[in-house]
C-alpha cells in the first residue's frame, strides 16, 4: 500500500480546477452540456462533492469556464491559421475557414460548451471577453479580404463577419462535427464551406 499517495481532493487549486475541467469535458462529450450534475463532475474528477465549490459556485459556472477555455483555444487556432494574412488575404481566409471546421471536428466537447450550453455570456465577463476575442480574430481576416476590393465597393466588415460566422457555424454544426452528430454528405464540410464562400463573396464583389 502506498501510504504517501494523496487523495485527489488535496490537489492544489490549479490542479483541482484542471481536473474539474477535464471531467466536465469528458461528461459533455458523453452526455451533452446539460446531461450531468455538479456532484457527478466532482465524482468523475475523483474529488469530494464539496471540492468544486473552491472554484465554482455551481455547475453552470464550471461549464462557463470550460466554454471560455474553448473560446481561447478556438481563437488561437483561427489566429494561427490566419498567420497575418500570409501569403495573401484570400489564401489565409480559406485556411481560417478550414481551421473553424477543424476545431469543431477535433474539439466537439469544447464546441458544445461554447455554442450549445445556453449560457448567458454576459453573466461571465471572462467568457464574454474570450468569445469577443474569437470573433475579433475572424473579423481581422474578413477586413483584410474586404480591403482587397476597390475603395467604394467594400461591404461593411461587421456585416460580412457575422454572415461568415453564421455560415461557418452552421456547416460545422450540421456537417463537420467530430462526435458523430454530423449529417453525412457526398462532399466534405470544407468543400461545402468553400463553395458557399465563393458564391457569397463573389456576390459582394470579392474574390477568394
Amino acid at each position: 500500500m502506498n501510504w504517501h499517495k494523496k487523495p485527489r481532493d488535496s490537489y492544489h487549486h490549479g490542479n483541482l480546477r484542471k481536473a474539474l475541467i477535464d471531467a466536465a469535458l469528458d461528461l459533455i462529450g458523453s452526455k451533452g452540456t446539460g446531461g450531468f450534475t455538479f456532484a457527478e463532475a466532482a465524482r468523475h474528477a475523483g474529488v469530494s462533492p464539496a471540492a468544486p465549490y473552491r472554484h465554482y459556485k455551481d455547475r453552470e459556472a464550471l461549464v462557463a469556464d470550460v466554454a471560455g477555455q474553448g473560446y481561447r483555444a478556438f481563437s488561437s487556432a483561427l489566429g494561427k491559421a490566419w498567420n497575418d494574412g500570409k501569403p495573401d488575404a484570400a489564401t489565409a481566409f480559406k485556411r481560417t475557414g478550414n481551421a473553424y471546421l477543424a476545431f469543431a471536428r477535433k474539439e466537439p466537447a469544447y464546441y458544445s460548451a461554447m455554442f450549445e450550453s445556453g449560457l448567458n455570456v454576459s453573466t461571465y465577463p471572462e467568457l464574454r471577453t474570450a468569445a469577443d476575442e474569437a470573433f475579433e480574430t475572424l473579423k481581422v481576416a474578413v477586413a483584410a479580404l474586404i480591403a482587397t476590393a476597390p475603395e467604394g465597393q467594400r461591404p461593411p466588415v461587421l456585416m460580412v463577419s457575422l454572415h461568415v460566422w453564421a455560415v461557418s457555424h452552421g456547416i460545422a454544426s450540421l456537417f463537420g462535427r467530430g462526435d458523430g452528430a454530423a449529417f453525412k454528405q457526398p462532399i466534405s464540410a470544407e468543400e461545402l464551406l468553400e463553395s458557399h464562400m465563393l458564391v457569397y463573396l463573389r456576390g459582394l464583389g470579392l474574390t477568394i
